[in-house]
């Protein structure tokens, strides 16, 4: 996807049997190993399409092992990447009363931009931020550093990408374009 007009340049789909099941927080074992194929059939068929940070649909370091699948995506791909959830992941003894911390960043995040550190409450690391990208959206994404980007740089670039929509574009439209190959191919999910 360019930036910053937002449009896909390059479309490629994997078409694969997962053999672990979903567990929450261990993402990345069932699904970076599809997504480094991608990532290296891009590099050989369109090098000068490659991305210079990619935004993955999970968590970098807000995750219990401070190392979600954009972290481990990051690492592996030795790129810049940026964690973006749709839900709150909770982390025992860090961020685990859900109800406290959706009261305390819904009294700040009022505004497209607006921003609510998620901080641990024996650690007091910073383990990413509630981020409000829409006006029209009430609900906020969480971003995390996933490899190799501070949370502040990972917040413009997600703030950068969200023009319309709560989801950043390019993880929206990736989502749009698979659900589709879906549909076109009769791909099952069993």
């Amino acid at each position: 996807m360019t930036f910053p007009d937002l449009k896909i340049v390059y479309k490629e789909f994997l078409h694969v049997k997962l053999h672990l099941p979903y567990i929450a927080g261990y993402l990345a074992f069932r699904e970076v190993e599809p997504l480094m194929r991608l990532l290296n059939q891009l590099k050989e068929a369109a090098p000068e399409l490659y991305p210079q940070a990619i935004l993955v649909d999970g968590n970098g370091l807000l995750h219990p092992r401070k190392f979600g699948i954009a972290s481990h995506l990051g690492v592996l791909s030795d790129m810049p990447t940026i964690g973006v959830s749709k839900n709150f992941l909770v982390i025992p003894e860090e961020l685990d009363d859900m109800a406290m911390t959706k009261a305390s960043y819904r009294q700040v995040l009022l505004r497209k931009g607006d921003q609510y550190r998620l901080v641990g409450q024996s650690s007091q690391s910073v383990y990413g931020a509630a981020v409000r990208t829409s006006d029209n959206a009430p609900n906020p994404v969480f971003v995390s550093q996933g490899h190799r980007i501070t949370l502040e740089t990972a917040i413009r670039v997600v703030l950068a990408v969200c023009p319309r929509y709560r989801i950043p574009e390019p993880i929206r439209a990736a989502d749009l374009e698979s659900r589709a190959y879906i549909r076109e191919h009769g791909v099952s999910s069993a």
